[in-house]
This record gives structure tokens, sequence and C-alpha cells, in this order.
């Protein structure tokens, strides 16, 4: 059950909850709010209403709404590593890790919660906490995708990170731009296209070891 799907669940004040349980209903009421109003607009009333609690229950857990925001964003960036992490395990066919790891991004924006506006398109990249941890996770996604680029390839590390971070960097502009789009392109239309440039870009360097390509 996702934090958004909790707070569903348990939305009627006065429900006692295990603590671990509570908190993620406030994370999913939080990340309703954040989406919907933006980080400066939203204020811990509105959550503690969305939640369905008292504003001392909602303090017990958070101390204030940066608080409440960082953790969100820490579990929503994690989400997008694992999902990046994945796509690169789940094949050693290299074009289709590139379509896996292109997926793994529209997917993420997709999601119905809409996390990826805190990591993304936050209001709030000015805050040092907030723009660190958009910064780490952009950069330990570049460096699962480089650490695939260089042993493939036997580029060096700053050459395949490069090549990474340009890889990661299309992924998510294109995955947001499909996503606010007329809807035009089907999703698997669109990671097919995207594939297909960044297959003909990144296949231009030979397997290491590889006689040819």
């Amino acid at each position: 059950m996702t934090a958004i799907e909790q707070t569903e669940a348990a939305r009627p004040r006065g429900t006692r909850l295990p603590r671990r349980a509570r908190r993620n209903q406030l994370l999913g009421a939080a990340q309703e709010v954040f989406v919907a109003q933006g980080y400066h607009a939203a204020a811990m009333d509105d959550i503690a209403e969305r939640a369905g609690v008292s504003k001392p229950v909602l303090y017990q857990h958070f101390p204030g709404k940066l608080d409440l925001y960082l953790a969100l964003l820490d579990q929503h960036c994690e989400n997008l590593l694992q999902a990046v992490r994945a796509a690169l395990a789940s094949t050693t066919d290299n074009k289709l890790r590139v379509g896996a790891t292109m997926d793994a991004y529209f997917g993420y924006v997709e999601d119905d919660g809409g996390a990826f506006r805190l990591v993304f398109e936050s209001d709030l990249t000015n805050e040092p906490a907030v723009r660190e941890r958009v910064d780490k996770v952009t950069l330990e996604c570049a460096e699962a995708i480089c650490e695939v680029i260089a042993e493939d390839t036997g580029l060096s590390k700053s050459e395949s990170m490069l090549l990474a971070s340009g890889l990661g960097g299309l992924s998510q502009v294109v995955a947001r731009y499909w996503l606010h789009s007329d809807g035009g392109v089907p999703r698997e239309k669109a990671v097919q296209l995207l594939t297909s440039l960044a297959w003909r870009g990144i296949a231009g360097f030979p397997l290491h070891g590889a006689e040819g390509h």
C-alpha cells in the first residue's frame, strides 16, 4: 500500500495507528498537498486536515514543514534511484538496457502521485538541503549508468560519466515534456523513439574487447 493509499484508508479523525503507519499516512497527505499547491503555498494546517489529524499529531512526527518535505524528497529520490538500478540490471542486452532505463524515467514521472514534481519541479530549489538531495540523486543515477558504460566500452570513468549524465538528463527532460504534452504519443511509442535516438549514439562505442560492434 502506497503512502497516499494509506492516507485514504486512514482519513477519519481519531483513528489510532502504529507510529510507522501514521508517519506513512502523514507523508501521503503531505505529498498530495505539496504536489497540488507547491511548498510555499502549502500549510501544515492543510496537511493535517488532509490527513484527518490534529496539528499536534503532525508535529509529533515532523517538527516543521521543511522536515516533512525533506522526508518526502528522500523517499522519492530513493525510489527513482532504485528504478534506474533495476532497469540497468534487468538485462545484459545493452539496447534493451537503454530502453529499460528510459522507461524507468517515464514510469517515474507518470506515477499518479506526482512525486516527480517534488524532485524535478520543486519551488524550493533555492533551499540548500533540497538542492543537495536533487543533485545527489542525479549524480547517483548517472553513476549507475556510468558503471555499465565504462564496463562495456572501456571508456575512462570521466568519459563514461559524461555520457551517463547525458543519457540521464535526456531521459528525465523528455519524460517530463511527454507528460505535460497533449498525450499525442503513447508512452510505449515515446520510449521507443527516445531509445532509438539514444541508442544511435551510444552504439557508436564498440563493446570493450570486441573486434567489431
